[in-house]
């Protein structure tokens, strides 16, 4: 067997598989491909021959075993589409679900890639040119990851609704999840109406931030991740970064906000001589696109500190805190709620973290940044080290907890696999 390419059709799964169709001298052309389709039950598997493939020149024969082999195969796995018009949908393709995207270049203006997990099949869109209409439908499950955080990211969310809806109406679509970035304020009223608990046809919803919607049933909390916007990579620490000593204890490269408590911090490490053991560089405008010099001292940051300081934005979950993971280095969170209308309570903020035991330092107030620099002069190099495999292997481990859940709740809701 050379070649395996699944397809999902709305009615069935599809498999179209290259085999070596044998067949007698002169019994098929030579620049002819023949193709035949075997029905199994609602599953098809299209079978492809030809002279142009290898040992197609004698006798014509499928042998039985390779067809039950091929339908077995196919019985198991069900396929789920992806399209993707945000850069949180790469921060789950590539960190999460380790899923490859052609062509490698960011900047193409169309990119896929397919992957296994489970018994799904999952096949994934991004770029410019993936747009609604234009995009060839191959299953009649798919997953859409969209932005909700601002109105102008809502309106085209809101297209790609109606598009789905059409084909659901259609019946070309079955089966629809959302994985949304929501609103920092956990506002997301809007997207309620399309919810299958409100009458619409969203079966899942995956939701950034401490949303009080999230029940485990139909919604459920995903991580912000890394700001794939900016080019975040996947990181792969190497056994020397992960030993050696790093020269700074802390690091924070951030815009700085007005009667914010990032202001607070300045403060602090400024009248406890502390400037020196942390690499500082602070900006008084966000910009939403970094350079690449700016991306890259940004990295080195990480790299060279120990601690990454966490302050709260408009939400307390930021980017920050994943991409100090990547890295190895402890982010220190300011732990307190952000006005709005996210979830409240013992486990709020960062919900998702905590529950998954995140070893990250915990703070209340950034006048408590002495004492833990203090005892961080104290640690000996083997114990950082230790604590910086601790975090790696904790964010491994979270990752893969996130997928094996996305995995199994599209397994049961969709495909009814338990």
């Amino acid at each position: 067997m050379e070649k395996q390419e699944r397809k999902s059709g709305t009615h069935g799964k599809r498999m179209s598989v290259h085999i070596p169709y044998l067949c007698k001298s002169g019994g098929i052309p030579s620049d002819h491909t023949k193709i035949m389709l075997l029905r199994t039950g609602q599953k098809h598997i299209k079978f492809r021959s030809g002279a142009k493939l290898p040992l197609a020149s004698r006798i014509c024969l499928l042998v039985p075993e390779i067809i039950a082999l091929l339908v077995a195969l196919v019985e198991n796995i069900n396929e789920i589409m992806f399209f993707v018009h945000i850069c949180l949908g790469l921060y789950l393709w590539e960190h999460i679900l380790e899923g490859p995207l052609n062509p490698p270049d960011k900047s193409s203006q169309w990119r896929e890639g397919e992957i296994q997990s489970g018994k799904i099949n999952f096949s994934f869109y991004t770029g410019p040119a993936v747009v609604q209409g234009h995009v060839s439908l191959d299953t009649d499950s798919v997953v859409l990851v969209l932005n909700g955080r601002e109105q102008q990211k809502i309106s085209y969310s809101i297209q790609w609704l109606q598009h789905v809806q059409g084909l659901v109406q259609m019946r070309s679509v079955s089966r629809v999840a959302v994985v949304l970035l929501g609103n920092e304020q956990c506002n997301n009223d809007w997207i309620s109406p399309y919810l299958k608990r409100h009458g619409g046809f969203v079966d899942l919803l995956f939701l950034v931030y401490d949303s009080p919607w999230v029940n485990d049933k139909d919604i459920f909390q995903w991580p912000l991740g890394v700001a794939t916007y900016r080019h975040f990579p996947v990181v792969t620490l190497s056994g020397q970064m992960l030993k050696t000593a790093r020269p700074y204890l802390c690091n924070f490269l951030g815009t700085m906000y007005k009667n914010s408590s990032r202001e607070t911090l300045m403060g602090v490490l400024q009248q406890n001589g502390m400037e020196k053991d942390c690499l500082m560089h602070v900006r008084e405008k966000w910009l939403p696109q970094e350079t690449a010099d700016t991306s890259r001292q940004y990295q080195m940051a990480l790299a060279q500190s120990d601690l990454t300081l966490c302050p709260v934005g408009v939400n307390t979950e930021c980017y920050r805190i994943y991409e100090a993971c990547a890295y190895g280095s402890v982010p220190v969170v300011e732990d307190v709620l952000t006005p709005g209308a996210c979830a409240v309570g013992n486990r709020s903020p960062l919900r998702l973290l905590k529950d998954a035991g995140a070893p990250f330092i915990f703070l209340k107030d950034w006048r408590e940044l002495p004492a833990i620099l203090e005892r961080e002069r104290g640690m000996s190099q083997k114990e950082k080290t230790e604590r910086r495999m601790r975090l790696l292997e904790w964010y491994s481990g979270f990752r893969q907890q996130i997928k094996d859940k996305f995995t199994e709740v599209l397994e049961d809701v969709f495909f009814k696999i338990t």
